[in-house]
């Protein structure tokens, strides 16, 4: 319970902000910014954090739950099971949001992927590192 509570409460902060980051670079917003800016993005970041966690929730539990079934896998060490959360959060991400917009290529399909990436890895580091992973029961005779 405890790992999709981890999940739950980093994943759409985190995410919410690298989606953010990401459509303002899109959009050409860093070409003449200033302090006043961005200031001005960590006000929307601010505003827009319940939307965030409203459509982040769900697919954050998912990611969750993949990571969930990646502990009990026992030749899965704990550096490759975030590794492959992450590249399936990244592929997830990528797919969900890359089609947006006028903009497709290569530069597109990884900021969007990275929004799913960073989450789930640091997600799954989190957990590992403070939640303690299940132990296999010992078999009786």
């Amino acid at each position: 319970m405890k790992r999709y509570f981890v999940f739950a409460l980093l994943g759409p902060f985190v995410g919410g902000f690298l989606l953010l980051l990401t459509t303002t670079y899109q959009s050409g917003y860093w070409t003449q910014t200033s302090l006043g800016e961005v200031g001005k993005l960590f006000a929307v970041f601010f505003k827009t954090l319940q939307y965030s966690y409203l459509f982040g929730f769900l697919p954050s539990l998912m990611i969750g739950a993949v990571d969930d079934i990646l502990v009990n896998v026992r030749r899965i060490g704990p550096v490759l099971r975030m590794l492959l959360v992450g590249v399936f959060a990244f592929i997830l991400a990528s797919l969900t949001y890359s089609s947006r917009g006028p903009d497709s290529g290569a530069v597109q399909f990884i900021l969007y992927g990275l929004v799913g990436f960073v989450p789930a890895v640091a997600s799954s580091w989190l957990v590992h590192k403070y939640v303690p992973e299940p132990q296999p029961a010992a078999a009786s005779t």
